[in-house]
């Protein structure tokens, strides 16, 4: 175990934070907000600043990283992101405790957008805009970014940036990881200012349109008025951000391609017609089921669309409260809830090409089971799925339901709703926000105690990272020397 070069990057990291927190320090001076908001984000700035410094003060002789490094790294490193992004929160009284204020910055962080707060009127701008920004730096990662921004290179990174991008493979862009964030990141930027513009031509000032953009990028889905988007009562507006969380839920390579204009390799991404199918289907089933409780047909389909998008995303804004539809389109935003969107987008859940590779290992087995002489491939994108990809996406769905069940036990114990405790797991295990029952759309998880959020938190940084860099940064073995 590299403990200098973890603690190296981790002071990197910190300093990348404390440059971040510049943002909303600049926001309070901008909507002249009273000192204490200024002091608290310039108080946890010179934090992070002597913290930072102090940790990456020297480059160690030894700088391989490993898998198991980056493991640790990367989840060490969103654990302190969100301690120390908690703190303003905390500092200026807007949430009452700490553990709240955690609670908030790791689903900012996360992308969940499960949220404590329940009154957002009474949330200072400065504050509004940190913990929505929180979800565009998280949205595609915040060691990605550090190897954007960062112009040191090396081939260890690669164990970093595993550890961290959502999906059951990775593969670099081009040739150099560093160029790989970049170019990532570029495209990432470039979508999150045209959908702010979008949106400020349906009548959004800036503030709240960059806001609401963060949180559709990151596919995050923290709002800015009480209510989430329903206040807006524009069908432009819904249908802009309906269409840019499907957009987000993509796998980033797919605009890569078309950025370098491979758009035939672009369209013949397998996940992507997957994504595109269930969408189409989940839409139309919820809307046969629901149809006969509206007057207006458009109407109907506005709150369809938008749900299924924000739940497949695992974005979490609503417009609709779904807690009050039938059981079957519950249902089916409960399956959604876990399917999640694309790997190597900003969603969360499981991710349908995981699901796709599911399906197909299980069909091979069956007609295994039926001819067991035939020699039969499990394809994927055209290709024979690797034994080691077919193990690997087994062993992490055996992992998230043994995982999802222990926590649904600790937070049916301090519950009196199984409802209740199934959905909260589901939304904030799958980075989505808003479950059902108390923690609907149009209610929030402050009621919940204290162990009860603890262990969401946990469970939102491990759905964040997929689970293997939290539970090797609390294995026993990790931290031996060998």
């Amino acid at each position: 175990m590299n403990k200098k070069m973890i603690a190296f990057i981790v002071g990197r990291i910190l300093l990348l934070e404390a440059g971040l927190m510049v943002l909303p320090l600049i926001i309070s001076f901008i909507y002249r907000e009273t000192l204490k908001y200024k002091v608290s984000y310039f108080s946890v700035i010179v934090i992070l600043l002597i913290l930072g410094f102090v940790l990456s003060a020297r480059t160690p002789k030894d700088t391989s990283i490993q898998g198991r490094e980056g493991f640790v790294i990367v989840s060490l490193s969103w654990i302190l992101l969100s301690f120390f992004g908690a703190l303003p929160l905390f500092m200026t009284k807007e949430v009452l405790s700490f553990t709240d204020s955690f609670f908030e910055i790791v689903s900012g962080f996360t992308t969940t957008g499960s949220s404590v707060i329940t009154d957002l009127s009474k949330i200072s701008r400065s504050n509004l805009f940190w913990r929505s920004f929180t979800h565009f730096v998280g949205g595609m990662g915040v060691l990605v970014l550090a190897l954007a921004v960062f112009p040191k290179n090396s081939p260890s990174s690669v164990h970093v940036m595993k550890a961290e991008v959502p999906g059951p493979t990775f593969g670099k862009l081009v040739s150099k990881l560093s160029t790989t964030a970049r170019v990532l990141y570029k495209i990432y930027v470039v979508m999150t200012i045209v959908l702010t513009v979008l949106l400020v031509f349906g009548g959004l000032d800036i503030f709240e349109a960059a806001l609401i953009a963060f949180g559709t990028a990151g596919t995050g889905g923290f709002g800015v008025r009480n209510g989430s988007i329903l206040p807006y009562n524009s069908a432009y507006v819904e249908m802009v951000l309906a269409v840019g969380m499907l957009v987000f839920g993509v796998n980033f390579n797919v605009y890569y391609y078309i950025l370098i204009k491979k758009i035939k390799e672009a369209f013949a991404n397998e996940e992507l017609k997957y994504y595109l199918i269930t969408v189409f289907m989940s839409t139309v089933f919820i809307f046969i089921n629901i149809v006969s409780k509206y007057n207006s047909l458009w109407q109907c389909f506005r709150d369809v669309f938008f749900s299924v998008s924000s739940i497949i995303t695992t974005t979490g804004y609503s417009t609709a409260d779904f807690g009050s539809w039938p059981v079957f389109s519950q249902t089916i935003l409960l399956i959604l809830m876990f399917f999640g969107a694309c790997a190597g987008s900003t969603a969360g859940g499981l991710k349908i090409s995981r699901i796709v590779m599911i399906g197909k290992m299980f069909s091979a087995e069956i007609k295994h089971m039926v001819s067991p002489n035939r020699v039969i491939s499990v394809k994927y994108e055209n290709k024979t799925l690797d034994v080691k990809i077919q193990k690997s996406v087994t062993n992490y769905f055996l992992v998230y339901m043994v995982l999802f069940v222990v926590m649904l036990f600790i937070i049916a114990a301090n519950t009196d709703d199984f409802l209740t405790a199934f959905s909260a797991v589901a939304a904030t295990f799958n980075n989505i926000g808003p479950g059902l029952g108390k923690v609907g759309p149009t209610l929030s998880y402050t009621e919940l105690n204290n162990l009860s959020k603890i262990v969401l938190s946990f469970a939102m940084l491990a759905g964040r990272l997929e689970i293997f860099p939290m539970l090797v940064l609390f294995a026993p073995g990790t931290w031996k020397i060998k």
